[in-house]
């Protein structure tokens, strides 16, 4: 009887042990999902950033950075002188009116 006490015990510790590493891989392989997860995260941001060395390049095929910060440049004084083209002809017709308008009064 001894014997079987002893074995009961025995297989009671072994499959406590077993239990413990079942918990174990159970965890391994939820962290193992956590870094797959992760790497595909991380492959689809390497994927953008491949994506968009691709547009920089044609781009700088097309116009290099500081070409196109002078056309911006330009383009910006380009507005500033329609802005004042416009409102200096709006001033000029207003007193041509009323140039007209005195005329056409004091006659």
């Amino acid at each position: 009887m001894s014997d079987d006490s002893s074995w009961s015990e025995y297989s009671n510790l072994v499959l406590k042990e077993l239990e413990t590493l079942s918990t174990g891989i159970a965890a391994l392989r939820d962290d193992l999902q956590q870094v797959k997860q992760e790497l595909a995260k991380i492959q689809v941001k390497e994927d953008k950033v491949d994506e968009l060395k691709v547009w920089k390049e044609k781009i700088d095929e097309v116009v290099s950075p500081s070409q196109l910060q002078s056309a911006i440049k330009e383009i910006e004084d380009l507005k500033l002188f329609k802005t004042k083209s416009v409102t200096i002809f709006a001033v000029v017709q207003f007193m041509m009116a009323a140039i007209m308008w005195a005329l056409n009064v004091f006659k």
